[in-house]
């Protein structure tokens, strides 16, 4: 199953660095290497197993653009099923990215009128008072949409934000999604353990968690979620997909392949480990008295009903 995701904004905005990010698990150290991308390129990344994300990562400068919504506009804006529009927070052209994302949403609703909508304001390192200039922002990207469904994000490759909003923007590409989650809550509660959090394998963006959908921003947990919840760090998930990124890439750095990973804390065991051929499961414990070694027969023996799960998810 393939999915078009279009990745559009300003020359310079941070495009292709966040791609090279996510989905090629370069450090943010070696972005600053990337030229500008001439017109369209496309690539086609697995996710999942057999769901193929059709990235369309656009050129920003203005003749290109010129030419996105003009002569190329069919061909750009069909068949899209996610628009990713990423603003500069210090872009001088503020009035233009405006009026480029306006017209690109005309597009969208002329030729995919039921795809997502994604808006990064990318770069939010570079600013103080962090929170003030995001929440000015999005007023404006709201009033641009003209009533449009959107999700607005503060995103930065230097921390976890990134992760954040890429989180939220596949999990509206994988069918069945919430299924996933309910098993997660089952598998917790046959382990005893706090949580449950599904990544995948190659980018560690969460998926799934026993506790809550990912891109849910409330502070209170639902009836099922287990006690224990409550009062976590509400960026643990994007916070934890960051730590494991950076700790595959230390370990390519010395030739190391990564595998699985064990924590035995004062307060809680962690154990990550395959789930499937197409990902990965963190499972949080608090009780001391509960082994690693339980935790990965558990992990294993559930193996066979989450691929069963995921790719019934994803023929859905």
């Amino acid at each position: 199953m393939k999915r078009k995701v279009l990745l559009m904004g300003a020359s310079g905005s941070g495009k292709t660095s966040m791609r090279s990010l996510i989905f090629s698990n370069n450090p943010a150290s070696l972005t600053a290497r990337l030229g500008a991308t001439i017109d369209v390129e496309q690539n086609h990344v697995r996710f999942m197993g057999d769901l193929i994300l059709n990235l369309w990562d656009c050129g920003g400068q203005d003749s290109y653009m010129d030419t996105y919504l003009s002569t190329q506009r069919p061909t750009i804006f069909q068949q899209v099923g996610v628009m990713i529009y990423v603003f500069d927070v210090e872009s001088r052209e503020n009035h233009k990215d405006l009026e480029y994302f306006r017209d690109c949403m005309a597009g969208l609703k002329q030729y995919s009128p039921e795809a997502a909508i994604f808006l990064l304001i990318h770069k939010m390192d570079l600013v103080r008072e962090r929170s003030q200039v995001f929440d000015k922002r999005k007023v404006e990207l709201e009033e641009a949409s003209e009533g449009a469904k959107i999700s607005v994000f503060g995103t930065s490759i230097y921390d976890e934000s990134l992760y954040k909003a890429w989180s939220n923007i596949v999990h509206t590409l994988i069918p069945n999604a919430s299924i996933l989650s309910r098993h997660l809550s089952t598998f917790a509660e046959a382990c005893n353990a706090a949580e449950v959090i599904l990544f995948e394998r190659t980018t560690f963006l969460v998926i799934a968690t026993s506790s809550s959908n990912p891109s849910s921003t409330r502070s209170s947990p639902e009836p099922h979620e287990t006690p224990s919840t409550e009062g976590l760090d509400s960026k643990r998930y994007e916070r934890t997909s960051e730590l494991i990124k950076a700790f595959k890439y230390a370990c390519t750095r010395v030739r190391e392949e990564f595998r699985s990973l064990e924590m035995e804390m004062y307060d809680f065991t962690a154990v990550l480990d395959e789930l499937t051929k197409n990902t990965y499961v963190m499972v949080i414990v608090h009780d001391p008295t509960i082994q690693t070694a339980a935790l990965k027969m558990n992990i294993r023996l559930a193996r066979r009903k989450f691929e069963e799960l995921q790719n019934d998810s994803l023929i859905a």
